[in-house]
């Protein structure tokens, strides 16, 4: 990681001051802790004189001193120097300890500065030839080629190569400056190729420098050998969760099962060191695993994965050069099949927990999707083996590419595993699942095959819910198409299927689906009807993404039906139920809201809020239905008949520069709520679309609406917490408020969490909805 730079920097900055010297004392070739003492000691020229022996000799030396003393490389001595260290602080006033370590030392006052990867540049869209240049790690891996090859230099697109090489390697500093070493041999696409293998490729570092930085596979090792025996076969087991894993995750792949006669519980889990006898830690238990993960998170042979942990679980990962050293141990201590084995358990058994309850998979929101990467390497290893297993699994990641839409990928892998499955239970499933993905692509006659022959699957076979997944999807192929009355009659026969399962939400989903076929038809009274009846079976337990589209479902048979306040309370409720950001859940009510501001003749905002949608739609690349389009772009048309041809303009411009938070404070702005549970009582935010805002007004209670502005008893905002407060209107995230104000991340956090005591509001979104109400006019300030 370059600690051992780093700290070589800051000393250096500290030797020429007048008030004290740096002191660096190099621990690698230290074996021995009780000799630690003295070596310090003679690092720092202290002998030993008054009969003053090792620490108290040092201490003597240092008394009062203004020093910094290095440590350098002392994970190996960690012990002896915890208690050098807690020794010679407690005694000595001015003196400071710099410790570079692999695992901290845990005494009291110390400061744990973790070194982490160098910066890499993003991974996707396109950028120009400066994009590259701007990451740390690309800015090491080209002054060590030049260094190398004084006449190295970039060809055209070769930036981009030299970023995914620094990709590949994690923007480990040491990995790095070793691939950059054989740029004067090989050619940049040559090193990515390498990497590969790379630990072979990775060698033939400074021959001045300590042996374990020569080559990558040494440096790491230095690190493996440290661990004891139990650390080690945890460490060597992870290496097959290449996509990350959590404690749940981890203990299914790397226990060993008791009782099952697997072939790894009889194995000698050190047997390179106890020579085929089997060890204190034969089998490695479930409990002991989380326990591991965190002392090899100190070794730093794990790292934590920060922001990707959406239910509060932690998550891990192992860097791949980490990885691929663990890989080579696995193999050599015969347990790689047994290892893998119990990942594609682990995983299977989660995949069929994602769907065990679901009639239509193929909208659930699994929890898999954290799973991807190690469900994609189960899947390539099931195949190579003709393992049983790839079918569920392969499923399983077709799934969550359909979901993604990745629909290229998802259909190749489902012609696969139809290929492999003539009669297995997945074909129905996977027959489903196909059909829907060829709709998105506009495959319409495939669609519609690949779901006839799944719904026959379904009849021949004994389970009612696949034949209404078959169904659903046949339905959903007849609505691409425009048969719309066909469409009707496949929902109505699924839904009867469905009531035979006793699932109310089930159910209720099918009855959604029906009520947006006959939104189509022009049956609005019959769907309305059945919107009543889904919709509370909704609101309480379907997903996030299923309630908000059975919300526009709502609102969109309300416009139909002439109930414009009705519809712009449905379409209110989704963007308030839509997480922050670019999402595609918060399309369909934009566009809502922008045909009810044309029924009300509120052209420029009607002209902003499609815009805003559309824009939007291109930067994520999404169409709409053609039934929703062609009402979205009638209404637009009747507003562009009375707007001057340079106010439609200006209004288009003004809507595409709406983004995030933003345009969801200006879009909720003066729309009506309908607070859950409480009849026709609603909430009316605060605010107009410019400096005419009127005062918020509450009707009818519900905790964590906005309620009005100003109320009695409400404490103002402080000026920090108001600064904080518009900048989460602009749409800024913590972390560049924080920049933004010059404070620290927490600090931010704090801020909001008193904004959202003092407003009564829980969500970002109400937060800057009511901030642009106050910028608006409509509440004073502090």
């Amino acid at each position: 990681m370059g600690k051992t730079r780093l700290a070589l920097e800051l000393a250096g900055t500290v030797r020429g001051a007048r008030t004290g010297r740096a002191h660096w004392v190099a621990l690698d070739s230290l074996e021995d802790g009780t000799l630690l003492p003295q070596t310090l000691a003679a690092a720092l020229g202290v002998r030993e004189r008054g009969g003053r022996a090792g620490v108290e000799a040092v201490v003597h030396a240092l008394g009062t001193r203004t020093v910094l003393i290095v440590l350098d490389n002392g994970e190996h001595l960690a012990d002896a120097c915890a208690r050098l260290a807690e020794t010679l602080l407690a005694r000595c006033p001015r003196l400071r300890i710099l410790v570079t370590s692999r695992e901290t030392l845990r005494v009291p006052g110390e400061v744990v500065f973790r070194v982490g990867e160098l910066s890499l540049s993003p991974s996707d869209g396109d950028h120009d030839f400066a994009e590259p240049l701007r990451s740390e790690a690309v800015r090491l891996f080209l002054e060590r080629a030049r260094t190398s090859d004084a006449e190295f230099g970039l060809g055209p697109g070769e930036a981009r190569t030299v970023a995914e090489i620094c990709r590949r390697l994690d923007g480990l500093p040491l990995a790095i400056e070793l691939a950059a070493g054989r740029a004067g041999s090989l050619s940049l696409p040559g090193i990515l190729h390498g990497l590969d293998d790379q630990l072979s490729l990775l060698t033939d570092g400074r021959r001045t420098g300590p042996g374990r930085h020569r080559e990558l596979g040494a440096a790491i090792d230095w690190s493996h050998r440290l661990l004891d025996p139990l650390e080690r076969v945890v460490f060597r087991r992870l290496s097959v969760l290449g996509g990350g894993f959590d404690a749940q995750g981890a203990a299914a792949v790397c226990a060993d099962e008791e009782g099952r006669g697997r072939r790894g519980d009889v194995r000698d889990v050190h047997r390179t060191e106890t020579a085929g006898r089997r060890g204190p830690h034969g089998l490695v238990r479930r409990e002991q695993v989380l326990r591991v993960i965190c002392a090899l998170e100190a070794k730093s042979l794990v790292v934590r994965v920060r922001g990707d942990e959406p239910r509060g679980t932690a998550r891990f990962r192992q860097l791949s050069a980490i990885r691929a050293y663990g890989m080579d141990r696995l193999a050599e201590a015969g347990e790689l099949q047994d290892t893998w084995d119990r990942a594609l358990d682990w995983l299977v058994e989660q995949a069929a927990g994602a769907v065990a309850p679901e009639t239509f998979p193929d909208t659930a929101e699994g929890p898999l999707a954290q799973e991807q990467g190690n469900l994609a390497a189960a899947v390539a290893h099931a195949a190579s083996r003709s393992d049983h297993r790839y079918l569920p699994l392969a499923v399983a990641l077709a799934r969550l590419q359909y979901q993604q839409e990745q629909l290229t990928a998802a259909r190749t892998l489902l012609s696969e595993v139809l290929a492999r499955a003539p009669d297995h239970e997945e074909r129905g499933t996977a027959l489903a699942l196909a059909a829907r993905s060829a709709c998105l692509q506009d495959d319409h006659a495939a669609a519609l095959a690949f779901a006839h022959e799944a719904v026959a699957a379904g009849h021949s076979g004994r389970h009612p819910a696949r034949l209404a997944n078959a169904l659903d999807a046949l339905a959903a192929a007849r609505l691409c198409r425009g048969e719309f009355s066909e469409a009707v009659a496949v929902f109505a026969e699924c839904l009867e299927v469905v009531r035979t399962l006793g699932r109310p939400l089930d159910l209720a989903l099918c009855r959604h689906h029906l009520a947006w076929a006959l939104l189509h038809t022009g049956g609005t009274v019959r769907a309305e009807r059945l919107m009543q009846k889904c919709l509370p079976e909704l609101e309480a337990r379907a997903p996030q993404g299923q309630l908000t589209a059975a919300l526009h479902t709502a609102g969109a048979i309300r416009l139909a039906q002439g109930d414009v306040d009705a519809a712009e309370r449905r379409f209110a409720e989704v963007l308030l139920k839509t997480p922050p950001g670019e999402s595609y859940h918060a399309l369909y009510p934009l566009e809502g809201l922008a045909i009810v501001s044309a029924e009300r003749g509120d052209l420029e905002r009607s002209l902003r809020l499609y815009a805003a949608a559309a824009a939007i739609r291109r930067r994520i690349d999404t169409e709409p239905e053609a039934h929703w389009w062609d009402r979205v772009e009638a209404a637009v048309a009747r507003v562009k008949e009375g707007v001057p041809p340079s106010g439609v303009s200006a209004a288009m411009a003004a809507g595409r520069r709406l983004r995030g938070t933003r345009l969801v404070a200006y879009a909720l702005r003066g729309t009506q709520l309908r607070a859950t549970g409480s009849g026709s009582d609603h909430v009316r935010f605060a605010g107009g679309d410019g400096d005419d805002g009127r005062s918020a007004e509450r009707d009818g209670g519900h905790e964590g609406l906005p309620g009005r502005v100003g109320m009695a008893g409400q404490p103002p905002l402080t000026g920090r917490e108001s600064a904080v407060a518009e900048l989460v209107a602009e749409g800024l995230t913590n972390q560049q408020i924080a920049s933004h104000l010059g404070l620290s991340k927490s600090t931010v956090a704090s801020h909001l969490d008193r904004v959202r005591d003092k407003w009564g509001v829980r969500s970002r979104t109400q937060i800057a909805v009511r901030a642009a109400g106050r910028a608006a006019g409509s509440e004073p300030g502090p």
